[in-house]
């Protein structure tokens, strides 16, 4: 290894310093004095070539070299990772260690549970650990891009490439349907319920051409919140397939003539999409992709 090349010991230092906000904080954390984390970052600059950290009496903050630099450190001690566990499953014939999954809320609760309940039960030295992010902004994928999550599932935009760094796949393409209180006579009379996730470019473009969705319009937390209050009498709305996996009592769903659709995918590093956890898990999230997408349409509960 070269003099200049950082080690995993100085990443994990690195890391330590962002995730507690100070040299203090990071060397209680890992049993040095706080002149011994000093001197380490210092030398970590000195190879990097950059200052890493402002440093000042709130603590240290990462600068805009030591934010890029951070997520690499993320990336690094996660391969290394997954190399000491794919070498010893393949010694062992196991697939172990933990495996990282954001996901946004509608898929997390009605795509992945059938997945990881297929996965653990052929692979049961794994542990799959599931952070729930909103698909707003850069969503599940920057938890990937960022090196906090091995893959995401993520709502693919219509030819949309990945962001760079990062590979896609699609798992399946779902409808959307009409959602409404089952007892009103008009339901366009009722406000249309909406949510920040449902933002894509497309989506948007389909509702702007429909006259007849009313123009009152109410947003809430998220989907789940959406189809709750639909249940509540408190208005109607547009939801995707998905969404409706689980539908309360009194809430009448209507197949949508030419309705918009959402693409539902995986997105993961170029090495991340070679680890075995990610290429069975990705598998098994396509198996459970045929079983939703061949479903009948949905009906109300």
């Amino acid at each position: 290894m070269d003099a200049v090349d950082l080690t995993p010991g100085e990443l994990r230092l690195l890391l330590a310093v962002e995730r507690t906000g100070s040299f203090t904080a990071a060397a209680a954390e890992l049993s040095l004095t706080q002149s011994a984390v000093s001197h380490a970052v210092r030398t970590c600059e000195r190879k990097v070539g950059a200052i890493l950290f402002d440093r000042g009496r709130t603590g240290a903050r990462p600068t805009a070299a030591g934010a890029r630099a951070l997520v690499h450190a993320r990336l690094v001690l996660r391969q290394l990772d997954v190399l000491r566990a794919e070498a010893r499953g393949a010694a062992a014939g196991t697939l172990t260690g933990p495996l990282r999954i954001a996901a946004f809320r509608s898929a997390a609760a009605h795509l992945l549970p059938a997945a990881l309940e297929r996965l653990t039960a052929k692979h049961s030295g794994l542990n799959p650990q599931v952070l729930i992010v909103p698909e707003l902004g850069r969503g599940t994928a920057g938890e990937v891009a960022d090196g906090r999550a091995d893959v995401a599932i993520a709502t693919l935009g219509e030819d949309e490439t990945p962001p760079a760094g990062l590979v896609a796949g699609e798992l399946f393409r779902e409808p959307y349907f009409l959602v409404n209180p089952g007892n009103q006579p008009d339901p366009r009379g009722l406000p249309l319920l909406d949510w920040p996730e449902n933002c894509s470019s497309y989506t948007r473009s389909w509702w702007a051409r429909q006259d007849w969705l009313p123009s009152a319009k109410m947003e809430v937390a998220d989907d789940g919140v959406v189809l709750s209050m639909v249940a509540q009498g408190i208005g109607m709305a547009v939801l995707p397939k998905l969404t409706l996996a689980a539908i309360p009592p009194g809430v009448a769903v209507t197949p949508i003539a030419d309705p918009p659709t959402r693409r539902i995918g995986y997105v993961a590093t170029y090495a991340g999409a070679q680890s075995l956890a990610v290429r069975e898990l990705v598998r098994e999230l396509r198996a459970v992709a045929e079983v939703h997408a061949g479903k009948e349409n949905v009906r109300p509960g």
